[in-house]
């Protein structure tokens, strides 16, 4: 209790500009957790039917393949399917190439949407958090004017705890946001780069199949 009360303290002491970077800490946190549990399930699908599809592809038996990638949501699964379709109609290398690319810039939106809100978050956090302690002091200070002398150094202590309740709360918001967006954003390339290896991987495998069988 003695923590909670603390803390509601230094909120309560913060100013008027501690309710909007609140805001803005659900907003990130909200992002984060929608963001984290995304990309964990799309890795863990990705992989999944990855390892189902790769056997069928190598034994050359596209059938298979494609029955299991075309009721398939995944991000893989789109962009396998664009690759069989084309292979079907031309198998040359380049055309599936170009149609296994544009599968991959369709489900490229949805993976790397709303992360990039974070470093904004942790931006307008710290931005906030100044223009809180400058209205804060400027506050003070106007009251120092008609103040009682006794007084004074009272209400400049009490401005300037303002003033820099509201400058902490908006670091304590902005640091670990762009922390986190450092990592979803580490998280987010290595999934794009694994969907681009996967791409690769598939060329090669029907390609060199189709050539194998011409020769």
């Amino acid at each position: 209790m003695d923590l909670l009360s603390a803390i509601v303290t230094f909120f309560q002491k913060g100013g008027l500009f501690m309710y909007p970077i609140a805001i803005v800490m659900v907003l990130a946190l909200a992002i984060t957790l929608e963001r984290w549990i995304f990309l964990r399930r799309t890795e863990k699908e990705n992989k999944k039917l990855w390892n189902e599809v790769q056997p069928l592809l190598t034994r050359g038996e596209l059938e298979g393949a494609e029955r299991l990638v075309r009721d398939s949501d995944t991000a893989i699964g789109r962009i396998l399917s664009n690759g069989i379709a084309q292979s079907r109609v031309e198998n040359k290398r380049s055309e599936v190439e170009i149609a296994t690319e544009e599968g991959l810039m369709e489900v490229l939106p949805a993976i790397e949407k709303r992360t990039h809100y974070l470093a904004t978050f942790s931006n307008l956090s710290v931005l906030m958090g100044l223009l809180g302690t400058v209205i804060g002091l400027i506050g003070a200070f106007a009251a120092l004017g008609s103040a009682d002398p006794t007084e004074k150094a009272d209400l400049l202590s009490a401005g300037i705890s303002e003033a820099m309740n509201c400058t902490a709360f908006g670091l304590m918001v902005a640091i670990p946001s762009l922390m986190i967006h450092a990592y979803l954003q580490s998280r987010t390339t290595s999934l794009v780069d694994g969907l681009e290896a996967v791409c690769a991987k598939f060329v090669s495998t029907v390609c060199g199949r189709s050539r194998s069988g011409n020769a």
